[in-house]
């Protein structure tokens, strides 16, 4: 029993991430901004997802031992060659498996699930790895309608957040998603005011816990980004005083107007006295330019399928080099490609610095897209070495 007391003590401590306030990160090696990664759990073709699962337990362990800041998972619905339908059940796994990275969700998407579910999963998840928990939330459903309404069971609006003074900084915004957001960040604060219908309610794991007779629960709990590709999201955690993340690597035209809409309508919080953004870019290096092209060019006949109804399984790059593409289809996949960095570990190097200075992003998270494990595997490892990350152990 006295193993098991000092994991739970020696444990919040030891498995911080050294930036303290578990927000901001801090460059290594030679790189300009702290590097992290974005995983996709991507099934490929004659793959089956618990390879899938155990490909990114890989990457999440070697990206640790790099020096790679965060580890992020994002939610997808409905879609075969994405098995991150479940980020808080993956995020567990990996955990377990992780000593020091960050782990979280990029992200959850809030309109799914009722806030308090969110707040006892990550609650959980911060009393399995204390410290180490980030929860980036986005407000698109991750599916398309059918799978959203299949989801969701109800148009209900959650009116939860009443009362919350952060509200009143959001309410300009309009629809529905600030007042859910508000209602999570009470549950996770435990902080409802008297007299509110869920004053009574609370999120456990959560600080109800340290003020319960007898209570030695942790004060902290994971920081609340919010995720997304236009300037929706980009006003709203400005106008909080919160970290945003923009999905670069699927709206780069957007990428420079929302960055600058955030720092901009940025307020200082209790959470950052100043803007921090990450943003997603897809990278992948491989030995040489020709493999790179072969391992992007699956990624690229993937979203051909998934933008004409037809998602399926990541393709080998054998099929996608031998795919017939229409004129229309080659158009949409020269645009794609041209927004994933790939080539040479040095030629990656490269792009993601020149991105980095040209819009001023405070930290890259790195999504590499292929359709085997190994190759995503070989493409952190490439990373890590062109920019004199630490060795392994």
């Amino acid at each position: 029993m006295d193993d098991i007391r000092g994991d739970e003590t020696s444990g919040d401590e030891s498995g911080r991430a050294a930036d303290g306030d578990g927000i901001r990160g801090a460059a290594a090696g030679t790189a300009t901004v702290p590097l992290s990664v974005l995983d996709l759990v991507t099934v490929g073709q004659g793959r089956t997802a618990t390879q899938a699962l155990r490909a990114s337990v890989e990457i999440a362990k070697l990206t640790e031992s790099r020096g790679f800041h965060r580890f992020w998972v994002a939610e997808h619905h409905s879609m075969p060659g994405v098995a991150s339908s479940s980020p808080a059940v993956i995020l567990a796994h990996i955990a377990a498996h992780t000593e020091r990275i960050r782990l979280g969700s990029g992200g959850v998407m809030l309109p799914n699930h009722a806030p308090l579910v969110i707040a006892e999963q990550f609650g959980t998840l911060e009393a399995m790895a204390p410290g180490r928990i980030d929860l980036g939330l986005g407000r698109a459903p991750g599916a398309d309608g059918a799978t959203a309404a299949a989801l969701r069971r109800t148009d209900r609006l959650n009116e939860g957040a009443m009362g919350s003074p952060l509200l009143e900084r959001s309410r300009e915004l309009g629809e529905g998603f600030p007042q859910q957001l508000m209602e999570l960040i009470r549950f996770l604060d435990d902080d409802f005011p008297d007299g509110h219908p869920y004053a009574r309610i609370h999120a456990v794991p959560g600080p109800v816990q340290a003020t319960s007779p007898g209570g030695v629960q942790s004060a902290h709990r994971p920081p609340v980004w919010l995720l997304g590709s236009s300037g929706f999201s980009a006003r709203l955690a400005g106008t909080l005083g919160l970290p945003f993340a923009f999905a670069h690597h699927f709206s780069a035209q957007n990428t420079i107007p929302a960055l600058d809409l955030y720092r901009e309508s940025f307020r200082p919080s209790a959470v950052l006295d100043a803007p921090y953004a990450l943003i997603g870019v897809s990278a992948l290096a491989a030995d040489d330019e020709r493999e790179a092209r072969r391992q992007v060019l699956t990624g690229a006949l993937s979203m051909v399928r998934l933008r004409t109804g037809r998602p399926g399984l990541i393709p080998s790059p054998e099929e996608a080099e031998a795919y017939d593409f229409s004129p229309m289809e080659r158009e949409f996949v020269d645009g794609w490609l041209s927004n994933v960095i790939h080539g040479t570990a040095d030629e990656v190097r490269t792009g993601l610095d020149d991105l980095a200075k040209r819009t001023g992003a405070d930290e890259l998270m790195i999504t590499a897209n292929a359709h085997g494990g190994d190759a995503r595997l070989r493409s952190y490892g490439l990373i890590a070495d062109a920019y004199d990350l630490p060795a392994a152990p």
